[in-house]
C-alpha cells in the first residue's frame, strides 16, 4: 500500500495587521464607514430579534456595503467577503468577534460624528489618531503561537536605530516575533547597514528557526527523487500544495542547465515567466537580462556570473540552493505583500511618519516613548485584555502615565530651547510641522506640478492626481489640499498653513479624508498690512458642476461666510468660491450676496463679498507667480464695479490693445509686475471707459511692461 505524502504545515512567521482581502486606500474613512453601516444594520435588526452574525446576516451587510456605494463587483461569497472586510476592525479592537461594536468603536464614532479632530493631547495629534494611537498600543498580532504588538516593536526599533528605510521594516522588523528573534534582528539590521548581511540571508536564517522549515529541508535532501508532489510538500503553500507545483518546471530548467550544462536558457526563462511575481526574484537571480532576443542570442553567456546555481557541484548541492531560494523568494512576496498592509494601519497613529522611504517617529510621539518603551518590553510580544475598551493611556499600562514636564525637559535639553508647559510644547511642535510642510512643498510641489495638478483636477484624471499626492484621501479634499498651498505659496507663505487648511492631515503632512467630510472652508487669515486691511479670507472649493454645484453650493458657501462674519465682526472678511467649473448662476447669486443682508440669532450684516474663480485661472495665477497683495487689490476693484450689467460673466470688450478681454483671465506675469485686472460686463459702453481708465493707471503708476492674457 502506498504511503500518503508527508503533510508540513504552514505557519506564520510574520505579524500583519488586518487581511489583505481587505487592502485598501484611505483606511481611516473605510473604518469609519464601516462603523456607521454595522451601527445601523444593529439598529434595524435589534428593532425585532437578536444580533447573530451568521451567514445570512454577513450576506446582508454585504448587500447594504453594496448599496452604499462601499464596494465594487460582485463577490463568490458574500458571507466570506463581508467577515473579511471587517476582521481589520476587529484586530484593532474596534468590533468584537460578533461584529458588534466595542467602546473603542463606539467612542470613534463620537468623534467622526461631531466632526471636531482637533484636541490637547500629549502626542499633539487629532482626536482619532489619538484613539487609534491608544488602540494600537494593545493591538496584538499571532504568529504561529506567538503573539507580538506590531506598534509597539516598531516604536522599539525606531528608538534604537533612529530611522528605518521600506526595505528594513519590510523584510526584518515584520517577522519580529519574540524577544529573541527582536534582539537578532535589530542587530541583523545594524549588520546589513554596514553591508554584512544581506536580506536574502537574513530571511533564510529566521525561517530556518522554525520546525516546519527545518522539517522541510530534511525530506527535500533525502528524497530519493525529485517529483512534482514532493515540490508541493516542501513549498508548503498556505492554501494547497498543488500552487507550488509551478515550480517543478523550474526545478528541471535549473538543473539542466546548471548541472547538465544543457542549452536551455531560453525555455528557462519561459518556465520563470510563468511565476508571476516570483518570476521577477527567479530572473534578477539567474539572469542578467530579461530579454528573449539576448537569451536566445547569447545563450549561457546571459546567465549571472553570480548566481549561487554556477558553484553547485552536484544535486544535493543544487537542491540546498533551489529549497534556500524557494522560501526567500516566497516570504519576501508575502512580507511585501503585507508592508503596505501594515503601514496603513500603523500609519492611523500620526505617530509615526512614513516619507521618502523612510520611517521615523514624529517628534512628540518620540520624546514619549524614549521615557517610556523600556517599561513597555514585557508588553510588547503579549495580548492585551483591554483592546475593545476606550483606555485612557495609564490603564494601558502604568508605565503610559508619563509627566508631561519630562517629556518637556527632555525636549529642552535636546533642542537648547527651554520649554515648560504645554503651550510651549505645542508651539514648537507646530513650528516644527510648518518646517517640515515647507520643506515638503519645496520637494513634492513645484509650481510645475501645481500646475499639472490643477490640470489634472479639470480633467478627472484621479488616477494621476493619487500618483502626484496621495490615495489616502479623496479627490475633492486633495483638491482642498492643493488649493491650500497654492494659496500658501501666492500669500508668500505667511501664517499658519496648517492651521488655515482645516483638514486632516497624516504624520507625512499629506491629507486624509473622514467619512463626515468635515468644514470643506480653506480660511486664511491676514494682519494688516499697507496692501489690505486685517481680514480673513475663507476659500471654498468643490469639483461639482452643473446642477449639482447649485444645488450644493449656493446656499452653504453663503452660510459659512454670514456665519463667519457675524462671529468675526470683520466687514473685510471676504469669500472665494474655486472650482474646475463656474455654473453662471452660482456666480451671479454670490455676486448679488453683495447687497443682501444676511441674519443670524438676531444679528445682521449688511452683505457678503463672494468672488468665484475657476481652475484655469488659478493656473494662470500660479504659472505667472502673481501675488496676494496684488490679487487682494484686483478682487476689490471687481467687487466694487456695478451689478446691473447682463450676462456679467460673458462679458467681453475689445480695447485698443489687440486683445479679448475676460476677467478670469487678467493674471499677468509676475516678473512684469504681477497686475491682475477684472472685467464685468464690459459689453456695456460706460464700463469701457471704466477698463481703459484701469489701464492707463496701471500704467502711469507702475510704468512697467505688462501684458492681458488672451482669452
Amino acid at each position: 500500500m502506498a504511503t500518503a505524502p508527508q503533510r508540513i504545515s504552514y505557519k506564520s512567521f510574520c505579524f500583519v495587521i488586518g487581511t489583505t482581502s481587505f487592502r485598501v486606500k484611505k483606511l481611516n474613512m473605510m473604518i469609519e464607514q464601516q462603523l456607521r453601516l454595522l451601527q445601523s444594520l444593529y439598529e434595524e435588526i435589534t428593532e425585532t430579534s437578536e444580533w447573530v452574525w451568521d451567514s445570512s446576516l454577513q450576506e446582508r451587510y454585504y448587500d447594504l456595503m453594496k448599496r452604499a456605494g462601499f464596494l465594487t463587483g460582485t463577490a463568490a461569497r458574500k458571507d466570506k467577503d463581508a467577515r473579511e472586510k471587517t476582521s481589520g476592525l476587529v484586530e484593532i479592537g474596534l468590533l468584537t468577534k460578533d461584529r458588534r461594536i466595542t467602546e473603542a468603536g463606539r467612542a470613534l464614532l463620537e468623534i467622526v460624528g461631531e466632526g471636531t479632530y482637533q484636541d490637547s493631547n500629549i502626542f499633539q495629534i487629532k482626536k482619532d489618531s489619538y484613539l487609534y494611537l491608544r488602540q494600537l498600543l494593545k493591538t496584538s498580532c499571532a504568529v504561529d503561537a506567538a503573539r507580538v504588538r506590531p506598534f509597539l516593536v516598531t516604536v522599539r526599533c525606531l528608538l534604537e536605530l533612529e530611522k528605518l528605510t521600506y526595505d528594513e521594516f519590510c523584510y526584518f522588523v515584520q517577522m519580529m516575533c519574540d524577544e529573541k528573534s527582536a534582539e537578532e534582528l535589530i542587530e541583523s539590521i545594524r549588520s546589513y547597514r554596514k553591508g554584512e548581511k544581506t536580506v536574502d540571508e537574513v530571511i533564510y536564517n529566521h525561517l530556518m528557526r522554525m520546525e516546519n522549515y527545518q522539517q522541510a529541508s530534511k525530506l527535500f535532501s533525502e528524497a530519493p527523487k525529485v517529483t512534482e508532489e514532493l515540490i508541493g510538500q516542501i513549498g508548503m503553500n498556505r492554501k494547497s500544495g498543488k500552487y507550488d507545483k509551478a515550480y517543478f518546471p523550474l526545478y528541471r530548467c535549473i538543473k539542466r542547465v546548471f548541472l547538465e550544462q544543457a542549452d536551455s536558457c531560453e525555455e528557462l526563462l519561459e518556465v520563470t515567466k510563468g511565476l508571476k511575481q516570483a518570476g521577477i526574484l527567479w530572473r534578477d537571480l539567474l539572469f542578467q537580462t530579461t530579454s528573449k532576443q539576448s537569451v536566445r542570442k547569447g545563450g549561457r553567456e546571459v546567465l549571472r556570473a553570480d548566481s549561487p546555481f554556477l558553484s553547485c557541484e552536484n544535486e544535493a548541492s543544487l537542491q540546498e540552493v533551489f529549497f534556500r531560494y524557494l522560501h526567500v523568494f516566497k516570504a519576501k512576496l508575502t512580507l511585501k505583500d503585507y508592508f503596505d498592509l501594515n503601514r496603513r494601519y500603523l500609519s492611523l497613529s500620526d505617530a509615526i511618519v512614513f516619507e521618502d522611504g523612510t520611517l521615523t517617529l514624529d517628534l512628540a510621539p518620540k520624546y514619549f516613548f524614549q521615557e517610556v518603551m523600556k517599561g513597555l518590553t514585557g508588553d510588547t510580544f503579549t495580548a492585551s485584555d483591554k483592546l475593545m475598551a476606550d483606555t485612557s493611556l495609564s490603564e494601558i499600562s502604568p508605565v503610559l502615565a508619563v509627566r508631561p514636564e519630562d517629556i518637556y525637559a527632555k525636549l529642552s535639553r535636546d533642542i537648547g530651547i527651554d520649554i515648560e508647559n504645554a503651550e510651549q510644547a505645542q508651539s514648537y511642535v507646530e513650528a516644527e510641522r510648518i518646517r517640515r510642510f515647507n520643506e515638503l512643498i519645496d520637494k513634492k510641489f513645484s509650481d510645475a506640478t501645481l500646475s499639472e495638478l490643477l490640470a489634472c483636477f479639470e480633467k478627472r484624471e484621479d488616477a494621476r492626481i493619487e500618483e502626484l499626492v496621495t490615495d489616502e484621501a479623496t479627490i475633492p479634499t486633495i483638491f482642498e489640499y492643493i488649493l491650500g498651498i497654492v494659496w500658501y505659496k501666492v500669500s508668500e507663505r505667511q501664517g499658519n498653513i496648517l492651521e488655515f487648511m482645516n483638514l486632516s492631515l497624516e504624520a507625512n503632512l499629506l491629507p486624509k479624508t473622514h467619512a463626515a467630510g468635515g468644514d470643506a472652508d480653506i480660511v486664511y487669515k491676514y494682519d494688516s498690512c499697507a496692501d489690505y486691511p486685517k481680514h480673513a479670507l475663507l476659500i471654498e472649493a468643490t469639483l461639482a458642476d452643473g446642477s449639482n454645484q447649485r444645488r450644493m453650493e449656493m446656499e452653504p458657501v453663503s452660510r459659512h461666510l454670514g456665519d463667519y462674519r457675524i462671529r468675526s465682526d470683520n466687514p473685510f472678511d471676504y469669500s472665494l468660491f474655486i472650482s474646475t467649473y463656474l455654473d453662471k448662476n452660482v456666480v451671479s447669486d454670490f455676486r448679488y450676496r453683495k447687497i443682501i443682508p444676511y441674519t443670524k440669532d438676531g444679528k445682521t450684516i449688511t452683505g457678503m463679498k463672494i468672488l468665484s474663480m475657476d481652475t484655469k485661472t488659478l493656473q494662470k495665477i500660479v504659472e505667472n507667480k502673481v501675488r496676494y497683495r496684488t490679487l487682494y487689490k484686483t478682487f476689490e476693484k471687481y467687487y466694487s464695479m456695478p451689478l446691473e450689467a447682463d450676462a456679467w460673466q460673458d462679458g467681453r470688450v475689445k480695447s485698443g490693445y489687440p486683445v479679448t478681454v475676460k476677467w478670469q483671465d487678467h493674471m499677468v506675469n509676475e516678473a512684469v509686475s504681477s497686475y491682475a485686472i477684472e472685467a464685468d460686463s464690459f459689453l456695456r459702453k460706460e464700463n469701457q471707459a471704466v477698463l481703459a481708465e484701469s489701464i492707463a493707471e496701471l500704467d502711469a503708476g507702475k510704468g512697467q511692461e505688462w501684458a492681458l492674457i488672451e482669452d
